[in-house]
């Protein structure tokens, strides 16, 4: 029995060619930055992004932890969302380690912040207040509903940022499924952006690593806090290689995720006693929830993985399920089957 694994995009496994081009890398020492794949990965991003210079990284959680740390002073404060992956589920790495103090304020359904309450929120000169670094965004935003940033409501972000002579830095760990869902370019859609993180391991499906973009003298700098958290790597390419691959052949693929997403977000929708808000699903990331307590939401992630399908209890009544590239419409046609079948039998 095939196990359908709709826990997260990152358990997508390497291609057959990512495999051979991690074996044919032609390998250096990126420490002594000599290592000619992890150059061409970083030149190539950087074009992508329409950025001066990038810099991979081995993780999500370190390309935004550097990236903060890169703008932001000891004793000041990043402005984002309540629910930022940043804030909650990064071990408060910005504050641990960059002493940074998260300046959270609410996130909407759809993954903005109120441009009001962000001004509200820049501090004024004052002695009692931390100073203002840094305004950080996550597009898409993995808590609220995958949803998809819009290039008009990051340009009106960007705006107050400037006016206000502060970076803007954007969590783009799943930047290209915003791409996808809006039709746009990733370099016009982050066009005034600072600086971007992205990552290969989810819908690209690369076993590991994280790219950050930005212009020269910030890269220089994020290299440095690379260094110093450890995450400097050596014959780095083998990481490199399959990011290249990545960038040419799988972009494009990520639509059937989100063609999946859909199948799935309406086949749930119509199972009684589940509910999925549909107009907020537009990417690869499904949130269901339980009308009402008819079962411990524990119990139904156990019970279903018995029946070979994984996925998250993310709330007192809610889950999340994730496309990816491993999963397929038959896969989609067994998930909807075996949870209309065990809530028919509650």
């Amino acid at each position: 029995m095939k196990i359908i694994d709709l826990r997260s995009d990152t358990v997508t496994l390497p291609t057959d060619n990512m495999l051979r081009v991690m074996k044919n890398a032609h390998l250096g020492d990126d420490v002594f930055e000599e290592d000619p794949t992890v150059n061409k990965l970083e030149e190539k991003s950087a074009e992508i992004f329409g950025k001066e210079s990038a810099l991979i990284v081995p993780s999500g959680t370190m390309a935004n932890l550097i990236s903060v740390l890169a703008h932001c002073e000891r004793g000041t404060e990043v402005i984002l969302g309540d629910k930022a992956h940043t804030f909650l589920y990064e071990a408060g790495g910005i504050a641990a380690f960059g002493g940074v103090h998260p300046r959270t304020l609410p996130n909407a359904k759809n993954g903005t912040i109120n441009l009001d309450e962000i001004r509200s929120a820049i501090r004024s000169d004052n002695v009692h207040f931390p100073r203002t670094g840094l305004i950080s965004l996550e597009n898409t935003h993995n808590i609220c509903y995958g949803s998809p940033l819009s290039k008009e409501y990051i340009d009106s972000v960007a705006i107050v940022a400037k006016s206000n002579n502060l970076p803007l830095h954007i969590d783009g760990a799943r930047i290209f499924n915003a791409s996808i869902a809006l039709n746009l370019p990733v370099n016009t859609l982050i066009e005034n952006v600072d600086s971007i993180s992205f990552c290969l391991s989810k819908g690209l499906s690369c076993p590991i690593g994280s790219v950050i973009c930005g212009k020269s003298d910030f890269i220089s700098k994020t290299r440095r806090i690379r260094k110093g958290l450890g995450g400097g790597m050596r014959q780095a390419g083998i990481i490199a290689a399959p990011g290249l691959l990545a960038l040419d052949e799988m972009i494009v693929r990520i639509k059937e995720d989100h063609l999946n997403a859909k199948i799935l977000a309406e086949g749930i929708n119509s199972i009684k006693g589940l509910h999925v808000e549909l107009n907020l699903v537009k990417t690869n990331i499904v949130y269901f929830e339980l009308e009402d307590n008819l079962q411990a939401i524990d119990k139904v992630v156990v019970d279903l993985d018995k029946k070979g399908i994984k996925f998250f209890a993310t709330g007192l009544n809610r889950f999340r399920m994730v496309t990816n590239r491993g999963i397929d419409s038959f896969d989609i046609d067994r998930t909807l089957a075996e949870l209309s079948s065990y809530f028919e039998s509650i």
